[in-house]
Parts: structure tokens; sequence; C-alpha cells
């Protein structure tokens, strides 16, 4: 039985495209809005990926990460500083008269790694230790660095609340991972076959519902024109020059390992779009929020069509 729930989840591993087109054109469709219901079941369903990718993972991988913390550091100064000075200089291209949408890139470019590059950096075994490492060091940086941020370039004084940030982190990442890692390492790697079959084609399924309830939440602010289809042309460039930065960014390292690079793919092109929302919704304006939001249309499929190609290429290497 767990040999067609491996076969099944490999499956959906190589048309993981398919998955988030199809969660994003059912969220779309329905486009209900923000709700508190969904807010709270899609942390629920995180915590579930996070848990059964962590079954994967022993503590010992996770320890390891922390005692050479310079890949994460370098990661989380690719997100911070070179993400939005590339932000920057495609806002004062494009949008050389319109601050709205300068300042629009630059939240899109300046807000937290997203959760789910931890489960992207699974489906295509990427080092999946240290992107746990970099979405808890990201977290904790982030309440303190962007507020200096945006006060430096925008002169704009935001308090994030720190507490609620660091709850959800614990209820999505920390807990879930710890818990996973603990129990891979007391029954010495067993859950880990779970984790390829049942535990990963269910994640998967959860997957899918978080990309469904973010594209529902956002749906609603997207109104179709021509002054919306260039900018979904550059916010398609943003997502680009971001994953591709987490490519060229791992090649600082001598001989990089496949497993690295792979996690700082995600790691430094993927961001946390629903706080990016609310962050600009609650200090600047709905205009401003428009071009963070519509990081969702490609942040997800260009994911899966990375994890597509990978997999091509692995398997015409063999």
């Amino acid at each position: 039985m767990f040999e067609k729930f491996t076969a099944w989840n490999r499956w959906i591993n190589e048309h993981m495209f398919l998955v988030v087109l199809t969660g994003l054109l059912i969220g779309f469709s329905w486009a209900p809005g923000p709700s508190a219901l969904f807010s709270t079941l899609a942390i629920v369903l995180f915590a579930y990926m996070t848990f059964i990718t962590a079954l994967g993972t022993s503590l010992r991988d996770f320890r390891n990460i922390f005692s050479k913390p310079l890949i994460p550091l370098w990661s989380l100064f690719l997100i911070h500083i070179v993400a939005p000075l590339i932000a920057w200089f495609i806002g004062k291209t494009f949008y050389p008269d319109d601050l709205a949408m300068q300042m629009g890139l630059l939240i899109l470019a300046s807000i937290p790694v997203g959760v789910t590059s931890i489960i992207w950096t699974a489906v295509v075994k990427g080092d999946v230790a240290l992107t746990m490492v970099v979405v808890t060091l990201d977290t904790f940086i982030v309440p303190v660095w962007l507020p200096v941020f945006f006060q430096l370039i925008a002169g704009k004084t935001m308090q994030i609340d720190f507490w609620h940030m660091l709850f959800q982190l614990l209820m999505m990442v920390t807990i879930p991972s710890f818990a996973g890692m603990i129990l891979n390492d007391a029954t010495r790697g067993k859950p880990a076959a779970f984790a390829k079959s049942v535990g990963g084609l269910t994640s998967k399924i959860a997957l899918f519902g978080v990309i469904l309830i973010n594209a529902a939440a956002v749906g609603p602010s997207i109104q179709w024109n021509i002054t919306m289809v260039k900018m979904v042309f550059v916010i398609l460039l943003m997502a680009v020059c971001g994953y591709s930065l987490g490519i060229i960014g791992s090649f600082i390292f001598r001989n990089p390992p496949k497993a690295m690079t792979k996690a700082m793919i995600y790691n430094v092109g993927m961001r946390n779009i629903s706080f990016g929302a609310v962050l600009a919704v609650v200090y600047f304006s709905p205009a401003i929020a428009i071009p963070v939001t519509l990081g969702m249309l490609f942040q997800q499929p260009l994911a899966a069509t990375i994890a597509y190609f990978m997999s091509r290429r692995e398997i015409s290497n063999k």
C-alpha cells in the first residue's frame, strides 16, 4: 500500500505545476476575500506540511547548519539587501514617476522568506535544514530590520507586532519542525518512509489548500486592464530576478553542493506575500498593496516550474 502512495507522491512532485495552477485558478475564481477562519486553516496546513517535511531531517543536520552560519547569513543578506536594490532599480526603470509602484516593489522584495520555501526545498531534494534555519533567523530579524529599512527609504515609522510574528513562526515552523526531527531521531529515521508516501501525498494536498486560500484572499483586489497587464510583466520580472539571485548567490561558495543551491533558490526567491499585503495596507495604501499581492501570481507557479526542470535535468543525467 505504501508503494502506491509513494508512486502517487512522486507523480505529483513531477507535476506540481498543475497542482499550483489549479489552486490559483480556483482561488482567483472563488475570491471571497480575506477571512480569519481561512487564515487559521492556512496556519494549520503550513504546520502539517512542515512536520511531514521535517520527518526526513535529523536534529544533527539542523545543528550542523547553525555551526556554520555563513551560508544562512549570506542568504539573508541577499534577501534583505541585494533583492531590494534590484527592486529599486526595476521600479525606477519601469515606473520613474510612480512612487506607489516603486514602494510596492520594494515591499515585495523586502518582506520575510515564505514558509513554503521549506516545502519546495524538500520537493527538489534540497537542503531542508538550511531552509529551516533561514526561515527561523529571518523571523527574528524582520521585526527589527523592516522598521529601520522603511524609515530610511520612506521616512515611514512602523511598529511590527514581533510577538504575533513569533507566535506564527512557532506554530508554522519551529514546533512542527522540531517535532518531526525529534521523531526522526527517536525512531532512527523510520518515519522518512511515511513522509515519502502517505505523508508526502497529504502534504501536497495541504500545499494545494494553502495556495487556494491565499489566491482567494487576494483575488478581489485584482482588476484586469492595460495598466494591470504591464504591472503583471514587471512582477514576473521581479519573481524571476529573485529566484535567479538565489542561483547566482550560491556560487560565491566554491563548488556549492546541489542541495545548498536548491535551498538558496527558494530561500531567496520566495516571500511571505500575505504578510507583505497586510504591511502595505496598514502602513501605506491599497494602491501600494496591489503589486505586492500580484506576487502570488508567479511565486508558486515559478517554484513549480523550477522544480519541474530540476527533475527533468536529473532524470536526463542518470
